[in-house]
């Protein structure tokens, strides 16, 4: 191909020559370092990617991707309200629920919770709670029962097992002669469930719907709210708009985006910095071609000198060089995001390899609730240190090129 000679003569000076073995392979180091550095940002960057998505599907496991809740918690005639819902062709699923502080307690210990009671027959629209269930069955709530089912790490705060009977203590109370005294009733835990998220194994319970309603305070068309699941959680705005279509009442709505802002602004600051972090790697390996490129051009003086003798400008000495140091950057950038790519996709394949290998276990079951190295490559995180990594070669080369273009024939060629 009849390419620039600029581009010929710098694509040459990459391969060794006699006396230039050793800056040759401080070449080689400079782009195996960035290739290393894209690599392990790629692979890092996916498994923060894969985890957050676990945390997130676990989170909203247990949690509708929309609620819609009336004044003081109190949801009037909720049943109406669900038709109405029900017309939005984005709702895919419904549950009522009252959610409530309450005070969980056996023998000598006590908990404080947030209680949940539900219909088991509609619970599944909205959430996963039944395949979570560790120990017991979650359709054993029944009404008039007064069943309960607890998350793992409170039943094993109280120290119970399925069958015991556990008083729940409510703030809804009555005022007597002798004072204040909360509500209390006996409760029979038929259920035991573990969703590897402490927030909920260790403070939550469920009971049926018509037990909580009267315990709480609560008449049987009242309820706390709605939970909504939806067609596409990410399009909230549109979700909010198809509501606001069919509910003819003032009503207050919250998604999972404003339930959970604060948890997932945490996660996207740890992934923002663990970025910036990564990429001062990748920074230090491309400005290792600064050094390179400042030997290339001592060695190459004579050479520059008489490119100058012949017509060269300096504009194109200055190319060659450029050219020769994002040869160098991208090399590197290619092989690290072919390598970063392949580790991301087959991590699945790989740690367990290693593990195999090593005899030890990254995450044990018996200590962590994720057992395994999630991974979720996202081609806008490649495209960004494809882009970065670019940008810091291309500056990298251009003190050293600025400088070869300045060489003087005369004093090049003096002591040649």
């Amino acid at each position: 191909m009849n390419f620039p000679f600029e581009w010929r003569i710098g694509l040459r000076y990459l391969r060794a020559k006699r006396r230039n073995h050793f800056i040759s392979f401080i070449s080689l180091i400079s782009f195996l370092g960035i290739a290393l550095g894209i690599l392990a940002l790629i692979t890092i960057l996916s498994i923060m990617n894969g985890f957050h998505e676990e945390i997130r599907s676990r989170m909203l496991s247990m949690t509708a991707h929309m609620t819609v809740s009336g004044q003081d918690d109190k949801l009037e005639n909720w049943q109406q309200l669900a038709g109405e819902i029900k017309q939005t062709p984005s709702i895919i699923g419904l549950a009522p629920n009252v959610s409530r502080l309450a005070l969980v307690a056996h023998g000598g210990s006590s908990q404080g919770a947030m209680v949940k009671g539900v219909d088991p027959n509609l619970e599944g629209a909205v959430s996963t709670i039944e395949q979570h269930i560790k120990l017991g069955q979650f359709d054993a709530l029944k009404a008039g029962e007064f069943a309960i089912v607890l998350g793992s790490e409170l039943a094993a705060k109280l120290g119970v097992v399925l069958g015991d009977k556990i008083t729940l203590i409510t703030p809804e109370g009555s005022n007597t002669a002798v004072g204040y005294i909360p509500k209390m009733k006996r409760f029979t835990l038929v259920g035991i469930f573990e969703v590897g998220m402490h927030d909920y194994d260790g403070g939550m319970a469920y009971i049926h719907l018509a037990d909580a309603q009267p315990l709480f305070g609560y008449d049987e068309s009242e309820v706390s709210g709605l939970q909504l699941k939806v067609t596409n959680m990410f399009d909230i705005p549109t979700m909010r708009d198809d509501l606001s279509s069919v509910i003819t009442r003032t009503v207050y709505v919250t998604d999972w985006t404003q339930q959970h802002a604060n948890f997932f602004a945490a996660l996207q600051l740890e992934k923002r910095m663990m970025f910036i972090g990564l990429a001062l790697i990748v920074m230090v390996a491309a400005f290792n071609i600064i050094s390179t490129m400042v030997m290339v051009v001592t060695d190459k003086r004579s050479d520059i000198a008489i490119l100058r003798t012949i017509g060269a400008s300096p504009a194109s000495i200055m190319m060659i060089f450029i050219v020769q140091g994002m040869a160098i950057g991208l090399i590197g950038m290619l092989l690290g995001i072919a390598g970063g790519v392949s580790v991301a996709t087959n991590i699945d394949t790989i740690v367990p390899f290693i593990e195999h290998l090593f005899g030890f276990k990254f995450f044990p079951a018996n200590v962590f609730y994720i057992s395994f190295v999630p991974s979720h490559l996202e081609w806008r995180d490649v495209w960004q240190v494809a882009f970065m990594t670019f940008m810091l070669t291309l500056l990298a080369t251009l003190y050293p090129a600025w400088q070869a273009s300045k060489t003087q024939p005369a004093e090049a060629l003096r002591y040649e």
